[in-house]
């Protein structure tokens, strides 16, 4: 696909998630940048602690991003802090993401039951929504069978899901990497799911729209438990690159195979603090897009 192919209106109408971030991905690289206005990212930024200083911060990040990287992804609880004024913010940013031919997957790792999780779902990902994303992150420890309202969502708007599996976090092991009567850890059963979630939507695109989110510095412990991470085509969102501490080559070590073609990498302190001017965000970007090939 060409670049035309990840931009404009008319794109989320006719492709899934997965074909449009394939094409993202694939004219204009792997980087996800993560929009994290920290109160510390705000403070090293001369910016005040409110909704103007949210919304300045936005600005500066988009305006280096748009027509660089492919992806963003706000971390909601950072808008969510400051009450309505953040999550107006929130819905003018990620519209105007989209507009510009930027995907957005809303960080908000929302997870419930039934007719809960429909609603989350139904905010986050119709389109017509003030929160409307392409993709949305959902963690599945009340089983994986609770997200069904947000797979159904997702194929219904042609948005995507990405499913806590492997995370960074240290005490995420103790559930993840539990294993059942067989052996089969509590992620490897995810990580089967959302394969299959994607084969039953018999998508045609080069990616699954149901992806896992599995750290960059946690990669390496799939291949050790038997995690295939290359079923079903599914993105694989990796946070953990650079400020975080996994480099480029740790991250192509980790996961293998499956660099090249599903992983999407994200980096929010990484590029945050280069700023706070545009120009010097933008290059931070660009050694990063160089730095993961």
């Amino acid at each position: 696909m060409t670049s035309d192919a990840v931009s404009g209106p008319q794109r989320r109408a006719e492709l899934p998630f997965g074909a449009r971030l394939g094409a993202a991905m694939q004219a204009r690289g792997r980087l996800c940048v993560g929009l994290d206005p920290h109160p510390q990212i705000l403070n090293e930024w001369g910016l005040t602690q409110d909704a103007a200083g949210l919304r300045e911060f936005c600005a500066r990040v988009l305006e280096a991003c748009t027509d660089r990287v492919g992806v963003i992804k706000p971390q909601v609880a950072f808008f969510e802090r400051f009450g309505v004024a953040g999550l107006q913010v929130l819905s003018e940013v990620q519209a105007q993401a989209r507009e510009s031919g930027l995907l957005v997957i809303a960080d908000a790792k929302r997870g419930d039951i039934g007719s809960t999780m429909a609603g989350y779902a139904e905010a986050w990902l119709n389109p017509t929504g003030d929160f409307a994303a392409d993709a949305l992150t959902v963690s599945p420890y009340l089983g994986f069978g609770s997200l069904q309202p947000a797979l159904d969502a997702a194929q219904e708007h042609r948005a995507g899901l990405f499913v806590l599996a492997l995370t960074s976090n240290p005490v995420g092991r103790e559930v993840q990497l539990a294993t059942d009567a067989q052996g089969v850890t509590v992620a490897g059963h995810i990580a089967t799911a959302a394969a299959a979630a994607n084969i039953s939507a018999a998508a045609a695109e080069d990616l699954g729209s149901i992806g896992l989110v599995v750290g960059a510095t946690t990669a390496e412990l799939a291949g050790a438990h038997g995690i295939d991470l290359s079923a079903g085509a599914m993105p694989l969102l990796a946070p953990g690159y650079g400020a975080q501490g996994a480099s480029a080559e740790d991250l192509r070590r980790g996961f293998g195979a499956c660099y090249s073609r599903q992983v999407l990498v994200n980096s929010s302190r990484g590029i945050l603090a280069a700023g706070p001017r545009p120009e010097s965000l933008t290059r931070a970007i660009d050694q990063a897009l160089e730095d993961l090939g």
